[in-house]
């Protein structure tokens, strides 16, 4: 006669929500320093500039990190997983050309921009087809796909320009208007922001972008579909920079084959800044919100200073670095809390 035996339910270390619980605040605290920095920096331009927040002045400075909010964005849930995204610069020109020559030819702009945003999933599927399915490293897939997607547009492209004059007024003004300091661009990205946030924070899908950042091997023995959720943070990343795209064919109103060249190492350094840790497993779509306001604010600030834009390059860089380097500080003692902390619990596992 066969006994079949229960089998065992699968053991939680104890350790497990103190770490979370850990993580959370060292993140937060990280995300609450960066708004210190950038609100300091902020007053002590305006006490030497009396213009610098002036509604225009606060609705220019919202203009120009929105695109770098959106992109920033889809970046993080792709470097939560442990992967990195560096086409974003070549769709984001792409979508942008696209959504332009659609409206050049009379189309709707409601049309233009989902136009954009399914050639940015699409951008997006093929990047996370070859980095979940193929299993290809996403540093070496993305730098493929930056070079074809640019080499794609330029051909198409050529030496075409779309100006405003090319645009429907509607949406030149739209991507320039507001609700008094507030740009429409920025309650967009706003909302962009908060529903992915919640996502992240609140579905099991959202979680599991973190568990498999922290640890794929761990995530696959768990039973988190690894791949599929790789696919998904890659098709959300280029649905978002599609989405970009659309927006900054209406907030400059000016796109030809160069529009994101560069644009990817900007989106990386506002992630990495906004404490999205590179190694994966943790940070916020928040956090790299901060960062990108946290960088686009440095190339506003400068120059209400009187000071050359040329520093901007170099500044940003210091800031990445030094986030890079906190990065590490914060892991080595998060590693070194949650060994003491574990420690008792491994001493009565003994006794017993």
């Amino acid at each position: 006669m066969t006994v079949t035996g229960r089998t065992p339910a699968p053991t939680v270390e104890p350790g497990t929500a103190a770490e979370t619980r850990l993580l959370d605040r060292v993140f937060r605290l990280r995300e609450l320093a960066i708004l210190a920095v950038l609100l300091v920096m902020v007053a002590v331009t305006q006490a030497d500039n009396p213009e610098f927040l002036s509604a225009q002045g606060v609705k220019d400075l919202l203009l120009n990190a929105t695109i770098l909010v959106l992109v920033a964005s889809g970046q993080a849930l792709v470097v939560i997983t442990r992967n990195v995204d560096l086409s974003v610069g070549s769709v984001l020109g792409l979508t942008a050309f696209a959504a332009g020559d659609f409206l050049q030819g009379g189309g709707n702009a409601l049309v233009a921009v989902l136009l954009a945003v399914a050639l940015g999933i699409g951008c997006g599927l093929l990047n996370g087809a070859l980095v979940s399915l193929g299993r290809v490293p996403a540093l070496v897939v993305t730098l493929g796909t930056l070079y074809i997607v640019r080499g794609a547009d330029s051909i198409w492209v050529g030496s075409r320009q779309i100006t405003a004059s090319d645009l429907p007024d509607a949406f030149t003004d739209f991507g320039s208007g507001g609700l008094s300091a507030v740009p429409y661009l920025a309650l967009i990205a706003l909302a962009v922001l908060v529903a992915t946030a919640y996502y992240l924070r609140n579905f099991g899908g959202g979680r599991e972008l973190y568990a498999l950042g922290s640890h794929p091997e761990a995530a696959r023995l768990a039973g988190i579909p690894v791949r599929r959720r790789v696919l998904a943070a890659y098709v959300a990343c280029g649905a978002l920079t599609g989405l970009a795209g659309a927006l900054y064919l209406a907030r400059f109103g000016n796109v030809d084959s160069s529009t994101g060249s560069g644009y990817e190492l900007t989106v990386v350094s506002a992630v990495v800044v906004g404490g999205v840790a590179f190694t994966g497993g943790s940070g916020s779509v928040y956090g790299a919100a901060l960062g990108a306001l946290l960088l686009t604010t440095v190339g506003s600030v400068l120059p209400a200073l009187g000071a050359s834009s040329v520093w901007v390059l170099a500044i940003n860089g210091v800031l990445l670095v030094l986030a890079i380097a906190v990065d590490r500080i914060v892991a080595l003692r998060v590693a070194r809390a949650l060994k003491k902390r574990s420690a008792p619990h491994r001493r009565d596992l003994r006794h017993d």
